[in-house]
């Protein structure tokens, strides 16, 4: 991010991110690391700089290999991050040791985007849920029975009583989304990342379980990463949105300003795609051509510019910084900045 735009309030920011990177080695054969002493890797996360405030829905949106969830891990520290600060309430993540962030995680939880992956299918619902408060020492088994249930309920899951008892498979899916939601909230955080919670639910509960989140925020007085594919369900519980292409941000702004005028041409793309409930209507924005480039080479210049309809010749040169265009829009695309 330029210094123009590091100039933005930051005071009442809970999460701040500075150049954070994620390479991820590229596994080669034993003749290969014989015959070449270069080595590969993926820039999964290229030098991402952005701000999440306290209270509001941070949406991070991009097609996939984008990099949003990787960044989303990098923030609680479930992976290391190659390069970058991670600054949380003030506190350097990257500094902690072990024990340290142990603490700290209590602050911060996830919502996966496959409930069913990330619950143990041996572990009743009410212990999965309850769990983390026997791991931090924070209840005993009959306190934790009555925080669980009192959650379940919060979230819709009845009759609690009954549900606690249940394995994984015996709930539905979008009961599945609220366990992994209700055990997230058990330890009341300040932050939640949110990795496409609704992905794996049917478009019927979709909009009850955005209806919930924007609920539970309310109540428990939470912030969320949201992460997304789908610019359209962004729109709905989003403050503000940040655009990711090939590991970096190439907009970011106020959700409505992001909607009414959008700057970079990907994200004119990506809103383009949204489907319109009109039969009649004909699509006028011409798509990317091609698919994301290869995250080990990635493009010289703007990543983007392969695919760019109004790409020019400094777009390969030259790669452009995230700038301020607006109040509180950056873009990063140097036909837009005059740079």
């Amino acid at each position: 991010m330029t210094e123009q735009a590091e100039t933005g309030n930051v005071t009442d920011s809970l999460v701040q991110v500075r150049g954070l990177k994620k390479w991820f080695p590229v596994q080669q054969s034993f003749v290969e690391n014989l015959l070449t002493r270069h080595k590969q890797f993926v820039r999964a996360v290229d030098g991402v700089d952005l701000d999440i405030r306290r209270g509001e829905v941070f949406g991070l949106a991009g097609e996939s290999g984008s990099g949003k969830t990787t960044t989303g891990r990098l923030i609680v520290r479930l992976i290391e991050p190659t390069e970058g600060r991670i600054l949380f309430d003030g506190q350097d993540l990257t500094e902690m040791g072990w024990e340290e962030m142990r603490r700290v995680r209590q602050r911060m939880q996830v919502v996966f985007q496959d409930p069913y992956a990330s619950l143990n299918p041996r572990m009743r619902v009410g212990d999965a849920i309850g769990h983390s408060l026997l791991i931090h020492r924070l209840a005993d088994k009959q306190e934790k029975y009555k925080r669980v249930v009192d959650m379940m309920e919060k979230v819709g899951l009845t009759p609690a009583t009954t549900i606690y008892r249940k394995y994984p498979h015996q709930v539905s899916g979008g009961q599945r989304q609220r366990i992994v939601l209700a055990r997230a909230l058990i330890m009341h955080p300040d932050l939640v990342i949110a990795d496409e919670p609704i992905a794996m639910a049917d478009v019927s509960v979709r909009i009850m379980l955005l209806e919930l989140m924007n609920q539970l925020k309310e109540e428990f007085n939470l912030t969320y990463l949201f992460i997304t594919h789908d610019l359209a369900t962004a729109r709905y519980i989003c403050d503000r949105i940040a655009i990711m292409y090939l590991g970096r941000i190439v907009e970011m702004g106020p959700l409505a300003a992001l909607y009414r005028q959008p700057l970079h041409p990907y994200t004119e793309a990506l809103l383009a795609a949204v489907p319109v409930p009109d039969p009649r209507f004909r699509r006028t924005t011409p798509m990317p051509r091609g698919e994301i480039p290869n995250p080990i080479n990635p493009p010289p210049g703007c990543r983007f510019h392969p695919r760019c309809p109004i790409a020019e010749k400094i777009c390969s040169e030259t790669e452009p910084e995230l700038s301020l265009v607006e109040s509180e829009h950056y873009v990063a695309c140097h036909l837009r900045t005059g740079a």
